[in-house]
């Protein structure tokens, strides 16, 4: 079974950057449209940014636009989150995950499709 993994977390300072990389085990990323989505402490797991399987679409919550960049590697399979100027309150756990992208663009920006295993998530804490 398709399932996702993150990695490229880490402990950043406010400003700071960090990238993150979304890999398949099991299954393969192509023809998937792939979003990004976080969870902080205590609250619910919401969408941050989706990219289109051609790569050639991305959305991005109001949040993150304009510091983060969402996009893929098809030779190497991989989906990249790009994070720049980040804040404290991008702390989080980030996920990625198979969604749709048609959802994502009518507004519903914290769905997945039901396909593949949420993965392990990465850690991204930003403080100083």
């Amino acid at each position: 079974q398709l399932q996702f993994v993150e990695s490229g977390g880490g402990l950043v300072q406010p400003g700071g950057s960090l990238r993150l990389s979304c890999r398949a085990s099991g299954g393969t990323l192509a023809h998937l449209d792939i979003g990004w989505f976080r969870q902080a402490p205590g609250k619910a797991r919401e969408g941050v940014s989706c990219i289109s399987d051609s790569g050639g679409k991305t959305i991005y919550v109001d949040s993150v636009k304009g510091r983060f960049t969402i996009s893929r590697d098809k030779a190497n399979d991989l989906v990249y989150l790009e994070m720049n100027n980040l804040k404290p309150e991008d702390t989080a756990v980030y996920y990625c995950a198979a969604v749709s992208f048609t959802l994502w663009s009518s507004g519903r920006v914290d769905t997945k499709l039901d396909f593949g295993s949420w993965g392990q998530g990465t850690q991204v804490t930003v403080s100083s």
